[in-house]
C-alpha cells in the first residue's frame, strides 16, 4: 500500500477529487488529502476525511501540522503527489518555486513523482504564461493528465474541463509501477458470456469482470500492450487498453484464438459459459407453457483447452487460467492444470461470501506444476499485481 498525497485546489472540478480519492483507495492505496483554502469553498474537508479516514490538511498552520504531519514528513512519506484539479494559480506557484501554503511547500519538498490534472477556462489554458508554466513543469518531469473538452462551468464550450477520475488514477498508477512489461503483449479475458435463448432471455453467470479488468489495467501500467476481450459488463473500458467487446462463448473463442499467435501471455479470467442452446437462438420469444419445459444444451468451445492444444510444448504464449470452484479447490485446479496444459491456475472458492463474483476483493490459490500458493483476501487490483508478477517470472524463464 502506497501513501498518495492528493492536492485539491479551488476549481469547480474539485468535486471530482472525491472520486479520485475513492479510485486510489480502490487500488489499495492510502490517501492523504491536502486542500487549499480556495478548495474548501467547493468541497468540505469533512467529505474527504470521511472517505480517507485521515485528517485533511487545509493550511500550513493547522493545529498539529508542525508535529506529526508537517510538510517535510509528508514529503518524505508519500509515494506520489497528485493535484486535481490543478488551477492556473497552483501551476504558476509550482513552476516558479513559490511556497505560500502547505500544498506548494509540499511540492518543493518532495522528490516523489508528481501528477497534475489542469482544469480551467479555455482562454486561461491557452494563455502564454500558463503554457510556459506547463512546459517548465513538464521539463522537470511532472506528468500531466490533459483536460477534456466540453461544457465548462463558466458557460464556455471547449478544452479545460478536468479529466475523468479513472484517467487520473491510471496516470498515478503508471508513475508508481515499474514498466516491467514494456515490449510485451498480453491478452486478458474478463466478465461472463451470455448464451442467448431468444430475443429476451439468455444463460449467464454472476461474473462482474472486475478481476479481468484489474489485470488489464495493471498490465497496461507495467508497459504491456494489452488486449482486453470482455463479455457483457457494466465496467468502463480501461484507459490505455484495447478493449474488444463480445457476448457469447463462441465470439470470445474466436477473438482469443485470432490473437494467440501475436502475444506473450494470455490470462483467461473470464467466466465463460459451459453450455449454449443446442438449437440456436429462437427468433421469437419462447412462450410460457402451463407445464414443464426442457431445454437442450450443448457444450461451448473450451477456450483454455484449445489454447493448450494449439500451443503444445512451446513455451509461449504463457497460459494462465482461472478455476471457479465451490469444493476440492486445489485438487480440481491441479486436474485442470494438467488437462488443459496451461502454466498456472488461479483457483477461486466462489462459495465465499466475502470474495469472488461481484466483489471488490478476492482470495485465491495459485496452482502450478510445482507449488500451491494461497493468497489472502485482498483488493482485486492488488491480486492482479501478484498474478502479473508470476507472468513476468515465467516470461523471464525463472
Amino acid at each position: 500500500m502506497a501513501l498518495i498525497a492528493l492536492g485539491v485546489t479551488g476549481g469547480i472540478g474539485a468535486y471530482k477529487a472525491v472520486e479520485i480519492a475513492r479510485g486510489l483507495q480502490g487500488r489499495g492505496h492510502d490517501v492523504l488529502v491536502v486542500m487549499t483554502q480556495s478548495a474548501t469553498h467547493f468541497v468540505g474537508p469533512l467529505t474527504f476525511e470521511a472517505i480517507t479516514g485521515r485528517r485533511v490538511i487545509t493550511g500550513q498552520f493547522d493545529v498539529g501540522a508542525n508535529a506529526d504531519i508537517e510538510h517535510i514528513a509528508v514529503a518524505s512519506d508519500i509515494a506520489a503527489l497528485v493535484v486535481a484539479p490543478a488551477t492556473a494559480n497552483v501551476i504558476g506557484k509550482f513552476a516558479n518555486g513559490l511556497a505560500d501554503d502547505f500544498l506548494s511547500t509540499l511540492y518543493l519538498a518532495t522528490r516523489a513523482p508528481v501528477v497534475m490534472a489542469p482544469a480551467m477556462n479555455t482562454l486561461m489554458l491557452d494563455h502564454e504564461g500558463v503554457r510556459r508554466n506547463l512546459t517548465t513543469l513538464a521539463d522537470r518531469g511532472v506528468v500531466f493528465v490533459d483536460p477534456g473538452e466540453g461544457f465548462l462551468a463558466c458557460g464556455w464550450v471547449g478544452k479545460g474541463r478536468l479529466a475523468e477520475p479513472e484517467a487520473i488514477v491510471a496516470a498515478v498508477e503508471a508513475c508508481l509501477g515499474g514498466r516491467t512489461l514494456t515490449g510485451r503483449s498480453v491478452v486478458v479475458t474478463a466478465g461472463p458470456t451470455y448464451e442467448d435463448l431468444d430475443p429476451v432471455r439468455y444463460l449467464g453467470n454472476r461474473s462482474s469482470g472486475r478481476m479481468g479488468y484489474a489485470l488489464a489495467e495493471v498490465a497496461a501500467r507495467r508497459g504491456a500492450r494489452v488486449v482486453l476481450i470482455a463479455g457483457p459488463t457494466s465496467l468502463a473500458d480501461p484507459v490505455g487498453v484495447e478493449t474488444v467487446h463480445v457476448r457469447s462463448a463462441g465470439q470470445m473463442h474466436a477473438a482469443v484464438m485470432s490473437r494467440a499467435s501475436e502475444v506473450d501471455g494470455i490470462i483467461m479470467a473470464a467466466a465463460v459459459a459451459d453450455y449454449t442452446p443446442a438449437d440456436g437462438v429462437a427468433t421469437q420469444k419462447i412462450a410460457k407453457r402451463p407445464d414443464a419445459m426442457s431445454l437442450a444444451l450443448m457444450r461451448t468451445p473450451d477456450i483454455l483447452a484449445d489454447l493448450g492444444r494449439w500451443r503444445g510444448d512451446a513455451p509461449r504464449p504463457v497460459l494462465i487460467g482461472f478455476a471457479a470452484e465451490t469444493e476440492d479447490l486445489v485438487a480440481r485446479a491441479r486436474a485442470k492444470l494438467a488437462r488443459k496444459r496451461v502454466d498456472l491456475i488461479v483457483a477461486n472458492d466462489v462459495s465465499r461470501q466475502d470474495a469472488g463474483f461481484e466483489r471488490a476483493d478476492n482470495a485465491a490459490t495459485l496452482v502450478n506444476a510445482d507449488s500451491v500458493d494461497p493468497l489472502e483476501l485482498q483488493p482485486k487490483v492488488r491480486m492482479a499485481g501478484v498474478i502479473l508478477d508470476r507472468l513476468e517470472a515465467m516470461l523471464a524463464g525463472s
